[in-house]
């Protein structure tokens, strides 16, 4: 007999328990609308995947039918409960799932409560920065929510020293918006948030954002790992990259002495690294004023020598395209250009940018120097094709490049093993000769 043959039995047994227990509640509910599945398409939903699209259900069972926010039954086709979560009638993601039939048996008192489910997943989340040191005296920027990677669909949530900043992508989220809102000030034990909308994903989701406010976003100020930033909480994603931290870390081991050229460099966090680092001369280059402003904020901030470090307003290519002709050229190049394939359907495009630009940015790399690049597109990361890129990138500057260290996010951004979509960030250090 196998040796995991005792715990799938008990697993099968808690799933069984769940299962009952979720039709338990079901019943005693007679609102709750049953969302049948299509035969063969339960097993990915019962493993934890929390996206159940519309071409996956078979039927409704329910009178009337649900409204996008509504809670609903999730069953297999022989219509036995496999998990429950929050409908959308207009979404692509028709129900996110949010309990599957083992968490079921072993949370029951949240089966059905949302409210009480929030506030489980919340304190989970919690519990597992504090176990990651997070934060820290060194470090009091960091992801307390990532999505799914955290049970909590659509909802991410990043803390900013006594500031809460809260990025919805879900109907079901702004739906519960109050509850989430009080049970994390509560948690995290401020008054301070920043309620984010994606608009734009919001609107796939058949919810209109209302802006209620127009004033100019709130500064913050935020240590990590050492290094004090100025930090616009309306500024991309959430204000500040904090995915990256682990991998800016990472960039300090070899920049003593070097020359640092830091593209796409937002507020500068790549780039203050280095300088701090006793890089001998740091350029850092991007396209937005309001980004360049807040790093020239940050060089005064850490009292680092200006003559060090400095910062310029700049297309990339265009930069890239100058430096090349005057036959410029940098010991250490970081390249962290924002989200160019934001689908599947985009991915081809996206390549042959990935491509000219990592083939420019290793024509501007010193022969045995560094080159650190990255892809923050998830339909990039999930395609596995990032490497290829890179080498027809190499092939087309005439350069060999070989790879030192492949990375993604820190471990505050937890990827659920069920739904490996939730992976996007791609960070390779690569030797150029």
């Amino acid at each position: 007999m196998s040796c995991l043959a005792p715990l799938v039995a008990r697993w099968a047994a808690s799933s069984a328990a769940g299962s009952k227990r979720l039709a338990e509640v079901a019943s005693s509910n007679p609102g709750v609308a049953r969302v049948v599945l299509k035969k063969g398409k339960a097993q990915i939903f019962v493993t934890g995947n929390p996206m159940v699209f519309s071409g996956a259900i078979d039927r409704i069972i329910g009178r009337p039918p649900p409204k996008t926010g509504d809670l609903v039954l999730v069953t297999n086709g022989a219509e036995e409960p496999i998990a429950w979560g929050v409908y959308n009638a207009v979404s692509m993601f028709r129900v996110r799932v949010l309990q599957t039939q083992d968490e079921a048996a072993r949370d029951p008192h949240s089966n059905f409560d949302i409210e009480k489910l929030i506030e489980t997943r919340l304190s989970g989340a919690l519990a597992l920065r504090k176990a990651l040191g997070l934060p820290s005296g060194e470090t009091n920027v960091y992801r307390l929510v990532n999505s799914e990677g955290d049970r909590l669909s659509g909802l991410v949530v990043d803390v900013f020293d006594n500031h809460i900043v809260v990025a919805s992508s879900a109907a079901w989220v702004e739906k519960y918006k109050t509850n989430i809102e009080e049970t994390l000030k509560r948690l995290v034990g401020t008054k301070l948030l920043t309620w984010r909308p994606s608009v734009e994903l919001l609107k796939e989701e058949g919810f209109e954002c209302v802006i209620e406010s127009e004033e100019s976003p709130e500064e913050v100020h935020v240590l990590e790992n050492g290094i004090a930033y100025q930090v616009s909480l309306g500024g991309q994603k959430t204000g500040f990259y904090v995915d990256q931290r682990d991998n800016r870390l990472a960039l300090r081991s070899f920049c003593k002495d070097k020359t640092i050229l830091d593209l796409c460099c937002y507020t500068g966090a790549f780039a203050l690294n280095a300088a701090i680092t006793g890089a001998s001369r740091v350029i850092g280059i991007d396209s937005s004023k309001s980004a360049i402003d807040l790093a020239d904020a940050n060089i005064s901030l850490n009292n680092i020598d200006p003559q060090v470090i400095t910062f310029e307003k700049a297309d990339i290519v265009q930069y890239m395209k100058a430096a090349l002709s005057k036959g410029e050229t940098w010991d250490v190049v970081v390249l962290d250009p924002p989200k160019l394939a934001p689908s599947r359907k985009f991915l081809e495009k996206a390549a042959i940018k990935y491509r000219n630009l990592n083939a420019m940015a290793m024509q501007l790399t010193k022969p045995g120097g560094l080159l650190m690049t990255c892809s923050c597109s998830g339909a990039v990361a999930q395609s596995q094709n990032f490497l290829s890129i890179i080498q027809e990138a190499a092939r087309a500057a005439g350069r060999k490049a070989a790879l030192l260290r492949v990375s993604g996010a820190g471990p505050d951004h937890p990827i659920d093993l069920a739904y490996p979509e939730g992976s996007y960030l791609t960070n390779c250090l690569l030797r150029v000769i």
